[in-house]
């Protein structure tokens, strides 16, 4: 009997950028043999993760008949039922397809073929909603993996947001970014251009600690592999190590419309008693708590809207927020456009690449240290008391 996981390796796929801290998420929940790739972590047997691939074989490819054999060479009776249906998704280049769709249609061609002969049928193709979903991962060298796909819809869809909405920020990225800036909920945060919630949203869910995938269905539920009694022993002991919010979470936009879809999905997530929810200008950083905290945002980028420079004066406005009301404070933006970050006027101590989808961008963190709001009001005063008047000490040629 195949038994996944044990003899073969999982990949958990992610948004590039966030490699470094889904490892260290494999590696807390236990993960042994954690090895990050390009987009992708693979461990023995998340909130970062987008998917997590059960590999069945694994071989170099160089031809499509490579990819035959190896797709043909794989235990299918054990895996597809008889009256299960199956789909095939690609990802990656090699150069002996044109395309994704010709080595998806090679791999389905070698499953088709293989039960047909172990049974004496075929299985349907379904690729809306079949029963066991293959992920192929193509790469020009080294070796092609054939696995499982056990998440279905990807773990961004954690259940509480409908798809779609004016540029969404992922979940999975939402939790990576804090993650990335250490939040574990032990202090107040702060979302002061909230859209649709979702860095709210998973904040609540770190903080309180629960599982990002408590109440939506995975793949993996109908394998023929699939322990029921097993997994809910899982989802029990998950809901155990619930807790109470530990310290204020704020989420403002000035959107009305924000709001109300704010407070739609903290409550579909059943989050919504831990997020203080306000329809506030995101300029207005004063923070609800003092000083000190973690302010996190994703401002508009510009590259989507064509609208970059009538944004630099939206940053330049929110960097001086920052600046007069932050006190403490350590900021993380999320921005798109390196144009737009340099009017922001503060240095960031550290900038780690990111992408949102096909979106190349930079996560920023700034360090709002106390007192430096002063230091500015008194370089001001210092300015503006300044009498640059020519002193006459000699009753001659004035000294300058």
């Amino acid at each position: 009997m195949l038994e996944l996981g044990r003899s073969h390796p999982l990949t958990a796929t992610c948004a590039r950028g966030l490699e470094e801290v889904l490892t260290e998420e494999l590696r807390a929940l236990g993960a042994t043999a954690v090895a990050a790739g390009r987009g992708s972590v693979a461990f023995a047997g998340l909130r970062t993760a987008m998917r997590v691939v059960a590999s069945v074989v694994r071989g170099e490819v160089r031809s499509r008949e490579d990819l035959y054999e190896l797709a043909a060479s794989a235990p299918w009776s054990e895996i597809i039922e008889p009256g299960q249906s199956f789909a095939v998704e690609v990802v990656g280049r090699h150069p002996a397809f044109a395309n994704t769709t010709f080595a998806g249609q090679v791999v389905k061609d070698a499953v088709v073929d293989r039960l047909r002969q172990q049974r004496g049928s075929r299985p349907d193709v379904e690729r809306e909603n079949p029963d066991v979903r293959l992920h192929l991962r193509l790469v020009e060298r080294g070796a092609t993996t054939l696995g499982l796909d056990s998440s279905g819809e990807p773990l961004s869809h954690r259940g509480y947001r409908p798809h779609g909405g004016p540029a969404p920020l992922a979940e999975t990225l939402a939790a990576g970014i804090l993650l990335l800036a250490g939040y574990d909920g032990g202090e107040p945060l702060l979302d002061p251009m909230c859209g649709t919630g979702t860095f709210a949203v998973e904040a609540a869910l770190i903080a309180t600690r629960t599982p990002p995938g408590l109440r939506r269905d995975f793949a993996f539920e109908r394998w023929r592999l699939h322990d029921r009694g097993l997994f809910e022993e899982v989802r029990r002991e998950a809901r155990h190590g619930h807790r109470d919010a530990p310290a204020p979470i704020a989420a403002r936009d000035r959107d009305e419309r924000a709001i109300r879809a704010t407070e739609r999905n903290l409550k579909a997530a059943w989050m919504d008693r831990w997020v203080q929810v306000e329809q506030r200008d995101a300029l207005d950083l004063r923070l609800p708590w003092g000083a000190g905290g973690t302010v996190v945002a994703n401002p508009p980028y510009g590259k989507r809207m064509g609208e970059v420079a009538r944004l630099g004066g939206l940053y330049r406005r929110f960097g001086d927020s920052l600046k007069q009301h932050a006190t403490g404070a350590t900021a993380w933006l999320l921005v798109g456009e390196p144009s737009l970050a340099r009017q922001i006027g503060l240095k960031p101590t550290r900038k780690i690449p990111l992408f949102n989808g096909p979106i190349e961008c930079r996560l920023l963190k700034f360090e709002l240290y106390e007192g430096f709001h002063l230091r500015i009001l008194n370089f001001q005063f210092l300015i503006l008391n300044f009498n640059p008047t020519p002193r006459n000490t000699s009753g001659g040629q004035a000294e300058i």
